[in-house]
């Protein structure tokens, strides 16, 4: 985890990223605490967004940060972000804090959310859960004693359902301090489907939604013969090879299979031994779910062996994919988000370049424009609601249509999924180097991007549910 001094100079940056100097010298003086795996962590103050009306989450329109507002001078709404900081994803965990640090100083920048008549910050408390399903309901309790009103996290569906069912029974026993769980990237369609909950919202794509995109692009790729499903071994590893399978024989019946394979998460240090019994398959062609060191290391032995196999992946523009996959994966690694940097359009051109302003190394340019939405909706929704409570958020962010930066999106009432497009992009050389034509930015400094090949929107009526959400009969409880 980052010592409290790179947090505050991280602040510094993005402050003056933001807003110039002064608010650079602003930000870096707010109260940075962090604690790692034990006590509530703390990262920097960040503020909630000024969005005015119940049906719409927006930004500041036509400019990055709104100047001349208000300082938030209330006390801070503090959002526990329980991560990996430590163990094998930890580099996975100090990425999205970097994202959530950035969307709520951008928020916070603005004046601070507006709520009982005070303009109040956004504060990040980072929980060390180690990647682990017990430590992380260890700082869910650490959370809730502290009376935080919003849990964030997203990197792993087991530990994503261990703190669905955590937040729900804690809500059951102390409705006076319910908590709201916000969940940026744990994709199992079960957390909206036979799992869901009224305190649960996800705000990336599910696993469905995401295999549906790809496997529109892996079927137009008519070299495509011969794929190996290779995926982590516990549930989105699982559902990724079964949609997999699902969608590619609905859309190309002629492609085979040659290889279905789960391996331990997280474990695995040498991938070679995988690479080559692809290999050995004659695959053509890799479809994989897998993120993080897992995803590194896969595409670092296929490198290695030479492997000639495309890659049709959830996270191949992901965190230290594309330097590690090199020029092999010129047009033959494919990725599927709800954004890129090549994606264009205005509003997501200057929050990315804001965001990369505030970097001192280029290697953590690693950017998910959907944390920026989703603090959207929630500093809209608390607005709304005129309160911190669980209840009142929740009901106003259900449904609830966000128009503003950075791009349009709606979180279903039926079942708490976000909708909002989808890109499949192929990589390829990118950035000032990269030549007349190319892709403008690279990622992470690495001379490598990707180019969009598709993109899709979900909407709520193509995309059917399987939820039968139990809701709450009061509308009180929660902090305020």
């Amino acid at each position: 985890m980052p010592a409290a001094g790179a947090r505050r100079r991280f602040a510094r940056r993005l402050g003056t990223a933001l807003g110039g100097a002064a608010l650079g010298a602003a930000l870096a003086s707010w109260p940075l605490r962090a604690r790692s795996a034990g006590p509530a962590a703390g990262g920097a103050a960040a503020r909630g967004e000024g969005a005015g009306g119940a049906a719409a989450g927006g930004a500041a329109a036509g400019s990055e940060v709104a100047r001349g507002e208000p300082a938030a001078r209330g006390e801070p709404i503090r959002l526990a972000m329980i991560e990996g900081f430590s163990g094998a994803f930890a580099n996975a965990g100090d990425s999205v804090w970097r994202n959530l640090q950035f969307a709520v100083e951008r928020v916070n920048a603005r004046g601070g959310v507006r709520v009982g008549g005070q303009r109040r910050p956004f504060l990040i408390e980072r929980l060390d859960s180690k990647g682990q399903v017990e430590e992380a309901i260890a700082m869910l309790r650490r959370a809730t004693d502290a009376r935080m009103p919003f849990v964030l996290q997203g990197n792993s569906s087991t530990v994503a359902a261990a703190l669905l069912e955590g937040v729900a029974a804690h809500n059951e026993r102390m409705p006076g301090s319910r908590v709201l769980f916000l969940n940026y990237a744990a994709v199992d369609p079960a957390l909206t489907n036979e799992r869901c909950s009224f305190w649960h919202f996800r705000f990336d794509a599910h696993a469905g939604m995401r295999m549906s995109a790809l496997a529109d692009a892996l079927a137009r790729n008519r070299e495509v013969r011969r794929v190996y499903l290779l995926n982590q071994d516990y549930s989105f590893g699982r559902q990724v090879a079964s949609l997999a399978r699902e969608m590619i024989a609905a859309r190309r019946p002629d492609i085979e299979i040659v290889g279905d394979e789960l391996h331990p998460l997280g474990r695995i240090k040498d991938f070679v031994p995988y690479a080559a019994k692809i290999q050995a398959a004659g695959a053509d062609t890799v479809v994989t779910g897998n993120w993080g060191n897992d995803l590194t290391l896969l595409v670092r032995a296929a490198r290695e062996i030479g492997l000639g196999a495309g890659f049709y992946t959830f996270y191949g523009n992901g965190l230290g994919a594309p330097a590690a996959i090199g020029e092999a994966g010129i047009g033959r690694v494919h990725a599927v988000a709800e954004w890129h940097p090549n994606a264009g359009g205005e509003a997501a051109e200057r929050i990315y370049l804001a965001f990369r302003r505030g970097l001192r190394d280029a290697r953590d340019d690693y950017f998910n424009m959907r944390h920026v939405v989703m603090i959207e909706m929630l500093a809209a929704s608390i607005e709304a609601a005129g309160s911190t409570a669980a209840v009142a958020v929740a009901r106003a962010l259900e449904g609830r249509e966000h128009r503003g930066e950075p791009y349009p999106a709606v979180m279903r009432a039926a079942d708490h999924q976000l909708f909002a497009p989808l890109y499949v992009s192929v990589m390829q050389r990118a950035g000032p180097a990269a030549g007349a034509g190319a892709p403008k930015h690279d990622l992470e400094g690495s001379g490598f991007g990707f180019r969009t090949e598709l993109r899709v929107e979900p909407t709520p009526a193509t995309q059917p549910h399987g939820c039968a959400m139990k809701r709450p009969g009061a509308a009180g409880g929660g902090n305020t």
